[in-house]
């Protein structure tokens, strides 16, 4: 069974997720977010409160993502996130750059040396 990874270890990948995640299934709330990598990732990636609340209000900052307030089934006040137009293009240039990234990793692992 794979380690579990936080995404802290991942240095840049929780905008990305964070984006990703939000384009498939917003509006959602912080704690939907974390379930939802968590889930996909099958229990690989656990995103931290910690990493999580900062990011977001980060990324809120820079444009990409919306938030508005909002009551929950169990009626409790909930900050619910969508992506914006923005956060759309900046996901798609964050996708091009982690493909990049990936593709010279997988060329120096498959080096088999001079």
């Amino acid at each position: 069974m794979p380690r579990s990874l936080r995404t802290d270890q991942l240095q840049g990948t929780l905008d990305l997720l964070v984006l990703k995640t939000l384009k498939l299934r917003a509006p959602l709330h912080g704690y939907a977010i974390a379930t939802h990598i968590q889930q996909v990732s099958e229990d690989v990636l656990r995103v931290e409160e910690g990493s999580l609340y900062p990011a977001l209000h980060r990324i809120e900052g820079q444009g990409w993502i919306s938030s508005e307030w909002s009551l929950s089934a169990s009626n409790r006040r909930v900050k619910l996130y969508s992506l914006t137009d923005a956060g759309r293009a900046q996901l798609s240039a964050e996708e091009d750059r982690w493909a990049e990234l990936t593709r010279a990793v997988a060329r120096v692992l498959q080096c088999s040396g001079a």
